[in-house]
């Protein structure tokens, strides 16, 4: 415990260098901007940035990739609340009493109920990092090669099942995932896999520029492909983007209670954001005394929704962190990050790399308080960046992509990679199957086979060691729920969002 409290107290210290504060400020403001843009989501805007951290010290990388992610979530509650425009699925619910709030004129209000709430949401997920984090990673060092076969299978199953409507899809998206893996040199014994005589991919797929195409490219060829417009006008708001003290203690128990629907959800993989601001408004709306104001403006439905969508931040870490588990898209891509900066997710990061783990949470802390003061200060400007039309937003999100992808190791054949990535992410959105199944499944695959190459080899070629340990057993039954979990999720979520949905949809037809 001791030892713990001491890293936890280094890691705050070394949180605060000049380098890291800056890391915080450019990466919050950078993530309100992405998320307050409608089109564009906080995957894609982490993917974007990976190459602008390996120069950077692991632990100032990470804290950049966090602040964007935790920014992009809260910005999307901007354009949400202004222009009845989500900037991200993450603040579908907040649009719902958020642009009532602005037709009343309360648009300040709304901004800094967003803002607030997002704060305490995250802030307080930061908790259940710190305590449970450590505990779970415990427990993964029991975990042997049949162990790690298995969770990597797991790992597969739930973001393959869970975050696609179709089994059959979801799946099919894993095992493309794990087909591009094979691609390289064998790990065992360096035989030629897919390599087609290009000498650049002995080392297999750059997971970077891969990132970079799914999440960023490919986005930018949805854009494109639609009609390149001017966004909706902001509205423009006279009142001013703060809260009284009673309101804050009005709106406390709902802060509390969405926080531990979003910190659920987090570390359940495949859940997600988009689900818990949606659960988070619908508690908001049992609980509260005024029921007769939902749908109408009610500050409490803005609150429930953003509490619960930042709560998700830290929260979704802790399975990714701990047992390389991502549960989105998001931590997919900081998945990727860790990976680069040679960094593998698991015990490690609490034993040999405790240090680095640590200053990163302290980071992400101090990312609350950055987001707080940023958003709250910088909402009139944020507003009118919501604006800015896809013509300018398409070339310039290029750009970047290109630049990243050649940055890396300064060599065309990455860009190459990305461009196919970016075609490859564009049918599969067409198609509606999971990019982010096909980004775990790079990740994981290799370590998958090696858990499984390895178990066999010890065992002299016997499958009964993947059925040996009460791990294994509890790891392939969760598995099997991951396969089938589409059925109760989609049930779950129609049950949860369908009404919230066609008020939505209501209002947009007004």
């Amino acid at each position: 415990m001791l030892e713990t409290l001491a890293l936890m107290g280094q890691g705050f210290i070394k949180s605060l260098t000049l380098i890291n504060l800056l890391a915080m400020v450019g990466g919050v403001t950078l993530g309100i901007i992405i998320g307050c843009l409608p089109g564009l989501s906080a995957a894609m805007g982490v993917a974007l940035m990976l190459p602008l951290t390996f120069t950077m010290p692991a632990d100032t990388g990470l804290i950049v990739l966090g602040a964007i992610y935790c920014g992009a979530i809260f910005g999307g509650s901007i354009s949400a609340i202004l222009i009845h425009t989500p900037g991200t699925p993450a603040s579908a619910a907040t649009a719902i009493e958020g642009y009532q709030m602005t037709l009343k004129g309360q648009a300040g209000k709304a901004l800094a109920t967003a803002c607030w709430s997002s704060f305490w949401g995250g802030l307080l997920s930061c908790i259940s990092l710190y305590f449970f984090a450590p505990l779970l990673a415990q427990l993964a060092l029991k975990f042997m090669s049949a162990e790690k076969f298995w969770l990597g299978i797991f790992g597969l199953t739930i973001i393959a099942g869970v975050s696609s409507k179709s089994i059959i899809k979801g799946l099919m998206s894993g095992a493309l995932g794990l087909l591009i893996s094979t691609i390289g040199l064998d790990p065992i014994d360096g035989t030629k896999r897919f390599m087609f005589g290009q000498a650049f991919l002995a080392e297999g797929i750059n997971t970077t520029c891969a990132l970079i195409g799914l999440f960023s490219m490919s986005q930018v060829l949805i854009l494109a492909e639609k009609k390149i417009k001017e966004r909706q006008k902001a509205s423009k708001f006279s009142d001013k983007i703060r809260l009284t003290k009673s309101e804050k203690k009005m709106l406390a128990p709902t802060v509390i209670r969405s926080w531990i629907i979003g910190n659920i959800i987090g570390i359940l993989p495949g859940a997600g954001a988009s689900i818990a601001c949606f659960m988070g408004y619908n508690n908001a709306k049992q609980f509260s005394k005024h029921k007769e104001d939902f749908g109408h403006g009610a500050i409490e439905g803005v609150c429930g929704s953003e509490a619960a969508n930042n709560a998700v931040t830290g929260g979704s870490l802790i399975p990714m962190l701990t047992l390389g588990i991502p549960g989105e898209s998001v931590t997919a891509v900081l998945m990727g990050g860790l990976i680069i900066q040679g960094l593998t997710p698991g015990p490690e990061l609490f034993t040999k790399h405790a240090a680095m783990t640590y200053t990163f949470f302290a980071g992400f802390v101090l990312v609350q308080f950055f987001m707080l003061a940023i958003g709250m200060l910088g909402c009139r400007g944020f507003a009118q960046i919501s604006r800015l039309s896809d013509a300018i937003l398409i070339p310039c999100v290029t750009v970047l992509c290109f630049i990243g992808s050649y940055a890396i190791h300064r060599n065309m054949s990455d860009v190459v990679v990305m461009l196919i990535f970016a075609g490859l992410g564009y049918l599969m959105r067409k198609f509606d199957l999971n990019t982010a199944a096909v980004v775990l499944a790079l990740i994981l695959g290799p370590i998958s086979e090696k858990g499984l190459r390895g178990a066999l080899r010890v065992s002299g070629g016997d499958i009964g060691v993947l059925f040996a340990s009460p791990v294994s057993w509890v790891l392939i039954a969760l598995s099997i729920v991951g396969i089938f979990s589409p059925f109760l999720m989609a049930k779950f979520e129609k049950k949860v969002t369908g009404t919230d949905e066609v008020v939505l949809e209501t209002e947009s037809e007004e």
